[in-house]
């Protein structure tokens, strides 16, 4: 079993989380069921499925929780693309939080190819 907490993947999901939180808050009230709930969400998916990955027995089943971690980080950067493109949150805003995601992928891909090579 591997402790997720001395992941920088793991850490680096978990601020992930910390940024888009503040950047639903510019989501329009209507949207609180809506769009900030699914970013919120997908957000919160990706330092979770980590985590749990980490506690699997098996190299395969952490990669599957790596890869529904990509999946969820995916959706992230969907739903914010969306939010820009509504207009709801201005495209100067979204720059960090773009870069942390595109971080992230590389760390999970690069950790997902290690398994694989292993």
């Amino acid at each position: 079993m591997r402790n997720f907490r001395t992941l920088e993947i793991w850490k680096n999901g978990i601020e992930l989380v910390k940024q888009v939180y503040v950047l639903s808050q510019q989501l329009p009230s209507e949207e609180k069921f809506g769009l900030r709930s699914q970013v919120t969400r997908a957000a919160v998916s990706i330092p979770s499925n980590i985590a749990e990955g980490c506690s699997r027995n098996s190299d395969i089943e952490f990669k599957r929780f790596l890869e529904i971690a990509m999946g969820s980080l995916f959706e992230v950067e969907t739903q914010l693309i969306i939010s820009q493109e509504l207009e709801f949150i201005p495209e100067e805003n979204l720059k960090v939080i773009f870069e942390l995601i595109h971080k992230e992928a590389r760390m999970i891909n690069s950790l997902i190819s290690k398994i694989k090579n292993s």
